[in-house]
């Protein structure tokens, strides 16, 4: 078993995404937490690719470089499978079974569940409660994946200097750092919040009602379709073209000739990703959208999804409420922080 251990010294929440390592170490003091260590690291190409790991020490050296930058001296980390590469379901189970007999029941159950041979499996399982209407009967959420996705990224941890405390499940971390941000959001309390989550190559959308997710559908749309186009039209290299559309200084034409058409395209698949959450529920509006991700900082693309989806929307900030340790500079954390959510939600796992 063993897919998500508790832990007890601080961890290092790392976020292996396909362009990127992400890297976040908080402390925390009464009910306030800070930002003690963090760091973005960018991977070559094709590395990671849909997060699938494919070069492993490429991976590695990204990390071993984040690790270096930010400062953090932990040892321990928290990482995470991504969405695709995990099978969540809810099973009811007798009530009254002990740990030990609720382990072994919950591995002969699997077997129904889970489309691979289960010795090609690590698995883990919650109890969430009480079963609705069967007194008797709990639920039980079971979480599966692939060995070897979570081998790849242990063996890309070991590379960096890391060991992996804890394998999370990369929805479940966008739940805990939602939890952050719930409060200061203006919806009721059984409103429907709309996460869009804008990676480099997967836009991923997580409906959560109460904190916890009803839905979560992914789309191959991201922001490296602005990046190719950077490069495309202005002759630029990888490296290049990520660091002038972070930066500025590309030619006048930019705003309204690559950046427009993009912020128009992103409106369109979120749109996409609503009607098809709306067709298959019995829901047809959300209360708010929250735009987290690499791309949810492009300026004046809330505005725009708000005004065409009709949906008040802001940007995620998990670590808005977190003081900020010396090794920290803000202007930069605030630029990184829509695109820290699964970060945060691994380094608060510190917190269990």
């Amino acid at each position: 078993m063993g897919f998500m251990p508790k832990s007890q010294s601080p961890l290092i929440g790392v976020d292996i995404s396909s362009t990127a390592v992400k890297l976040l170490q908080l402390s925390r003091s009464g009910n306030r937490y800070r930002v003690d260590h963090y760091a973005v690291e960018p991977l070559p190409p094709n590395a990671v690719v849909e997060k699938n790991i494919v070069e492993v020490e490429a991976v590695g050296d990204a990390i071993k470089r984040a690790v270096a930058k930010s400062g953090a001296k932990g040892k321990f980390a928290a990482a995470a499978v991504a969405g695709q590469a995990v099978i969540t379901k809810i099973i009811p189970m007798p009530g009254d079974l002990s740990e030990e007999e609720l382990e072994a029941q919950v591995e002969l159950e699997a077997v129904n569940y889970i489309p691979y041979p289960i010795e090609e499996v690590n698995l883990d399982f919650e109890v969430l409660g009480p079963m609705p209407g069967s007194p008797d009967m709990v639920q039980v959420l079971l979480a599966a994946s692939r060995a070897e996705n979570v081998e790849l990224r242990q063996s890309a941890l070991e590379l960096g200097g890391l060991t992996a405390k804890v394998m999370d499940v990369e929805a479940f971390a966008i739940e805990n750092a939602f939890a952050l941000m719930a409060s200061d959001l203006p919806v009721a309390r059984d409103g429907l919040v709309a996460l869009v989550d804008i990676g480099a190559s997967v836009t991923t959308l997580s409906v959560l009602r109460e904190g916890r997710s009803l839905y979560s559908r992914e789309q191959m749309f991201g922001g490296k379709q602005l990046t190719d186009e950077v490069m495309r039209r202005y002759n630029l290299s990888y490296e290049q073209a990520t660091q002038a559309k972070r930066q500025g200084g590309l030619p006048d034409g930019y705003e309204a000739e690559v950046l427009e058409p993009f912020k128009e395209a992103s409106v369109q698949q979120i749109s996409r990703l609503l009607q098809f959450f709306y067709a298959g529920s019995e829901f047809n509006r959300v209360d708010q959208i929250v735009l987290a991700g690499g791309s949810a900082s492009i300026a004046g693309l809330p505005e725009m999804v708000e005004e065409q989806l009709g949906v008040p929307t802001v940007v995620a900030n998990p670590l808005a409420q977190m003081t900020l340790g010396p090794r920290v500079q803000a202007h930069v954390l605030a630029k990184d922080a829509p695109a820290l959510m699964i970060a945060t939600g691994l380094a608060l796992r510190s917190f269990d």
